[in-house]
């Protein structure tokens, strides 16, 4: 079946393949409705799990007997980590996050962050790689992760960064506003294709092609 990207929590996952990546996102918590994305490694079947946000079995579930090496959480909001402390105590996944939102998430769920994540970092899936891309503003240390194989198609983990429609919510806060856009414009749309597929922390995907023409718009409105 083609992949959408359109997932509700209590329905199924969806997942594709890019390239030697296999990519599964599930909806959890029929509240905040977050996406939580498995990454698979054909080759290797090593797995990464991006935002352990809720329903820990659900996602345990998902993960299976392969288990994880890592756990990537985008950032520090509760509603993106509730499912962690479970996650990693029956995988014994690595923690990583965005170095400035470490501390944060360490207090609120319990659980160490081995890694603290910096612009332009790696982390390994398997055969395959993704990039870590700090966007300062929904929080201080958010990050996206970027899949780029040479396929012409990269594949963006966006967590509350960037959606279909704009950017994440600043919370009114003028200047996390612009350092947020500005990031987004020069990290993501500024050195990616149109093509690029991204994933957001909830709701549908999109491409940076869809998107792009809205920029000066989402500026104006300042949100």
């Amino acid at each position: 079946m083609t992949y959408t990207g359109d997932v509700t929590p209590g329905g199924p996952a969806d997942t594709r393949e890019a390239g030697d990546l296999l990519i599964t996102k599930v909806a959890v918590d029929p509240e905040m409705s977050n996406n939580c994305y498995l990454l698979r490694c054909v080759s290797s079947g090593d797995q990464v799990l991006i935002d352990a946000a809720d329903e820990p079995d659900t996602l345990l579930t998902l993960i299976g007997d392969a288990g994880l090496t890592h756990v990537v959480t985008t950032h520090q909001h509760w509603d993106h980590h509730r499912a962690l402390p479970a996650v990693v105590a029956a995988t014994g996944a690595e923690v990583v996050a965005g170095a400035p939102d470490a501390e944060a998430i360490t207090e609120q769920t319990g659980v160490t962050v081995d890694r603290g994540a910096e612009d332009g970092d790696t982390i390994p899936v398997g055969s395959c790689s993704l990039r870590v891309i700090r966007l300062t503003g929904h929080t201080p240390g958010s990050i996206a992760l970027l899949f780029d194989d040479g396929s012409g198609q990269p594949h963006l983990f966006t967590g509350d960064s960037l959606f279909p429609g704009g950017v994440g919510n600043t919370r009114g806060d003028a200047d996390s506003f612009r350092t947020l856009l500005d990031d987004v414009e020069a990290k993501l749309f500024g050195t990616l294709p149109d093509q690029t597929w991204f994933y957001p922390g909830h709701g549908s995907d999109s491409t940076l092609g869809a998107e792009r023409p809205h920029l000066a718009e989402w500026r104006e409105r300042g949100w």
